[in-house]
């Protein structure tokens, strides 16, 4: 099996690293533009291999597609970082037009890999790549609600004084401030969140996962990476596993939660096809509200995309 993460900065080098680690792949291939970048922390992953004792083989390349050729699934990590002050929005136009060349260099040497999106503005990055793909939706799909949702869960673990291990969440809508967290949804070990943690402690926790990224951007100067790494790195093994692994992920809805031809952040069943099933929650009255609501935002941006014709 053979992975190709697209972009090595600090997210794609994080991913292949991760996928390395797990030693399940023949081939990681992580390319970049930027002369001697993917190389260099290729090789340094490589000499990481005797002393963590993993066999898989990280391959770095400059612009070079050919070697990314019949990759099973490929990460496009690729565009410029959020700097402080900056939202997601303000980004669309460059990193459109990025991810737009990559999936077409992609789909040239990789016609029937699953993508895997994780540039930002996320959802509509995904829709981007998926109207240059011009491929199945169930092999086109972000990662964003695996990442917000460890936010959430790491930040009920603080609050509980519990591993993260023991929570099990779900969030939706799309990966920004119009996330929708749902406290309902929520367990420790079975437990119902809202008998562990007061409603209070509960809302502010939430409004935290909603900024998170944007904690992260203050502190460092730029946008988080291991936590998205390893995300991005989690869905590819569980396609190429066909693990069947229930995700929260950016997918192609046609008519779910009374929602269309839209990307927006659902439960999915992840699996060798990519995308297997999109489950569709009983969700309340209160909750519908704030998924349409994230819809609507996340609409205006793909509206955006779409009246700039970068995608013909």
């Amino acid at each position: 099996m053979k992975v190709t993460v697209v972009g090595a900065g600090n997210v794609g080098a994080t991913c292949a690293n991760v996928l390395a680690h797990r030693d399940f792949l023949q081939e990681v291939v992580l390319l970049d533009i930027k002369e001697g970048t993917a190389e260099g922390k290729a090789l340094d992953t490589w000499q990481q291999a005797p002393i963590d004792y993993y066999s898989t083989k990280v391959t770095g390349v400059t612009s070079d597609y050919t070697k990314t050729a019949n990759s099973d699934v490929v990460v496009i990590t690729s565009g410029l970082p959020r700097k402080p002050g900056m939202s997601r929005d303000d980004l669309i136009s460059t990193n459109a037009n990025i991810v737009k060349s990559v999936t077409e260099n992609i789909s040239k040497y990789s016609p029937d890999a699953v993508i895997i999106v994780v540039s930002n503005p996320l959802d509509v990055m995904t829709y981007c790549a998926y109207l240059t793909a011009q491929k199945d939706s169930s092999k086109v799909f972000g990662m964003a609600g695996i990442l917000d949702t460890a936010r959430y869960r790491a930040f009920l673990a603080d609050e509980i004084g519990c591993s993260p291990k023991d929570i099990q969440a779900i969030l939706m809508g799309g990966h920004g401030d119009t996330m929708v967290p749902l406290p309902r949804y929520t367990t420790v070990s079975g437990i119902p969140v809202t008998e562990l943690v007061a409603p209070d402690k509960l809302e502010a926790i939430i409004q935290r996962t909603k900024v998170g990224g944007g904690e992260i951007v203050n502190l460092l100067g730029t946008s988080a990476w291991y936590a998205p790494g390893a995300a991005a790195a989690q869905m590819v093994e569980a396609i190429l596993k066909d693990e069947k692994r229930i995700f929260p992920c950016c997918a192609w809805l046609t008519g779910e939660y009374g929602l269309k031809d839209i990307y927006l952040g659902v439960p999915v069943v992840l699996g060798k096809n990519g995308i297997e099933k999109i489950l569709e929650l009983q969700l309340n009255d209160s909750e519908k509200e704030l998924l349409n609501t994230s819809a609507i935002h996340v609409k205006e941006v793909m509206d955006v995309l779409d009246n700039m014709k970068v995608v013909a």
